[in-house]
């Protein structure tokens, strides 16, 4: 039974490990790319960016002309080195970004 338990305990060790660890990025990272504007409904809602390269962006400070659902973007940022409750992807604090045809 014991030994049930610490089996137990190790897969929700590595399980916590395969959601969080992608989302990780140094803080100060520089991150830039193409991506779509996407209206996330989840706690409560908000908007991230699905890049092009098939990773998710959560940014902080993305100003409300930027705040259109299926706009096509390219952005530049850092990562915060940070993770919040959402865990949808690497969370950016965006340092220039512009509206693509």
């Amino acid at each position: 039974m014991k030994r049930k338990n610490i089996m137990y305990i190790v897969l929700l060790l590595a399980l916590a490990a395969i959601t969080v660890v992608p989302f990780l990025q140094p803080a100060g990272a520089k991150i830039s790319g193409n991506g779509t504007v996407q209206l996330i409904n989840l706690e409560g809602g908000f908007y991230g960016i699905a890049g092009d390269d098939g990773l998710k962006y959560d940014p902080t400070n993305l100003k409300k002309e930027f705040r259109q659902d299926g706009l096509h973007v390219h952005f530049e940022g850092r990562s915060t080195g940070t993770v919040n409750t959402r865990q949808w992807g690497t969370i950016i604090d965006i340092t220039r970004i512009e509206k693509l045809p």
